[in-house]
């Protein structure tokens, strides 16, 4: 059985600049079977299919509240009514579990300074010690885990290939290298443009994470329709590390 965990981030994983409004790092990610798979991606292309035709469109968080690019439809009170539903439906209904990290950067640099550890990359060790936990307690004889993230650029996905290669070298502090191998983990880059289903959804879910993360107590409609889907062990919540 093959797995596929999509990753995107919400914030600014760089430690120079603080945003005082938005002072976090969050890497999310959709841990997901193949067969699971197939079915979100046959109902996102119904979804754009119904909406705008032939006309490629990529499921973007921000130009989505926005009502930017090609979601200027939504400025339609009917059409946003009817786009949120099916959206809505798809998040809820598809089987696959959320796996989460947040860097909260204003206390990770008085803990380790702004010289430490590149956030991205503990954000990433967090999320694939836990998709090995999940991947654990699920049936099945065998299993593998193919990781896709979105392209930053040149130097930083090769240096966040180069930290991949080294962790699965030498685990986690939880997940021995043996473990990891296990799944035979690999590593794929993808354009925002190849239009990849699974990294869509997982842009779709960052950002109410983040708002989640910064003020728990102010209305996220959005956190409130996947929140039960985060991965969970015993009833405790696994699938959402903030750190420090």
């Amino acid at each position: 059985m093959n797995y596929h965990l999509f990753l995107d981030e919400s914030g600014d994983h760089g430690l120079s600049n603080i945003d005082e409004n938005f002072p976090i790092f969050v890497l999310s990610g959709i841990l997901i079977s193949e067969d699971s798979y197939l079915e979100i991606k046959t109902e996102i292309k119904t979804i754009k299919e119904t909406f705008w035709g032939n006309k490629k469109v990529l499921f973007h968080s921000r130009d989505i509240r926005k009502c930017e690019k090609e979601f200027v439809i939504l400025f339609n009170e009917k059409i946003k009514k009817d786009f949120y539903k099916r959206i809505n439906t798809l998040i809820t209904s598809s089987n696959y579990e959320i796996i989460s990290s947040a860097i909260n950067k204003t206390k990770y640099i008085k803990r380790y300074g702004r010289l430490s550890d590149d956030v991205y990359e503990i954000a990433l060790s967090f999320i694939i010690e836990r998709a090995v936990f999940s991947l654990d307690a699920k049936s099945g004889v065998s299993k593998k885990l193919n990781l896709i993230i979105e392209k930053r650029g040149k130097k930083e996905d090769k240096k966040l290939f180069d930290y991949f290669q080294k962790l699965c070298a030498r685990g986690t502090g939880y997940v021995s290298p043996d473990r990891l191998k296990a799944y035979q983990i690999d590593i794929n880059f993808s354009r925002k443009s190849d239009d990849i289903s699974g990294l869509q959804i997982a842009d779709l879910i960052a950002y109410p994470i983040a708002r989640h993360i910064l003020d728990p107590d102010r209305a996220n409609p959005a956190f409130d329709t996947f929140v039960n889907k985060f991965y969970s062990k015993k009833g405790k919540l696994f699938g959402l590390k903030i750190f420090p």
